[in-house]
């Protein structure tokens, strides 16, 4: 790949992380518009919706980066009864809502266009969910942002972070991603933690609000 297009690569992929709210939903838009993220449009058998279908009970969830509605539409229907998901990409949204009236789900999913990291729900949930989404919150915010979430988290409610812990393709440990990892850990209450053994060593953590004494 020419540097020039490697440096561009680099700056969208920061801008995506760090930059404002209006730049990051451009860039977003142009990449759902196009074909670049066609590749995640089934995600069927993910390794979170079995964690996700338990710890819903049949409730509520809010998706905070919920791209074109995989999980809105891929996780069992009787696992939920309302689920609210957030994107900054109108793009994205509209592939989710045309998912959701093909899948019948209309009644059950709702969407809202905002930047997760300002997002503010209206009601509470019983799972809060960053599929993968927290690779985009700075490291300096991550704490700041569950903080904010726990306010809206049901009595006995949990968090869901899925991630990837290495590169899919060469296996190597993105120590930017565990580090997040080890924060949450320090920082929660973890519940379960799940590691599968398959490219990327994809890792679900479960967490809730630590008890103040």
């Amino acid at each position: 790949m020419p540097i020039a297009r490697r440096t561009l690569d680099f700056m969208q992929s920061v801008l995506k992380v760090y930059g404002p709210s209006k730049i990051k939903k451009v860039l977003w838009d142009k990449e759902f518009s196009s074909t670049k993220w066609d590749f995640i449009d089934d995600t069927t058998g993910d390794c979170v919706y079995p964690h996700l279908e338990k710890f819903a009970r049949n409730g509520s969830i809010l998706d905070l980066g919920c791209g074109p509605g995989n999980t809105a539409n891929e996780v069992a229907d009787t696992a939920y009864t309302t689920y609210v998901g957030v994107d900054i990409s109108q793009a994205a949204l509209d592939k989710a809502e045309k998912r959701t009236k093909e899948s019948g789900r209309s009644a059950k999913n709702t969407f809202a266009l905002s930047d997760f990291l300002g997002y503010a729900p209206t009601q509470d949930f019983d799972v809060i969910l960053f599929r993968e989404s927290m690779y985009h919150v700075p490291f300096g915010q991550v704490r700041t942002i569950l903080d904010k979430y726990s306010a809206h988290l049901k009595p006995g409610g949990v968090f869901i972070v899925r991630l990837y812990a290495g590169d899919i393709k060469t296996g190597e440990i993105k120590h930017r991603v565990t580090s997040k990892m080890d924060l949450i850990k320090r920082e929660f209450d973890i519940v379960e933690v799940a590691e599968y053994d398959t490219p990327g060593r994809p890792t679900v953590l479960i967490f809730r609000p630590r008890a103040k004494n």
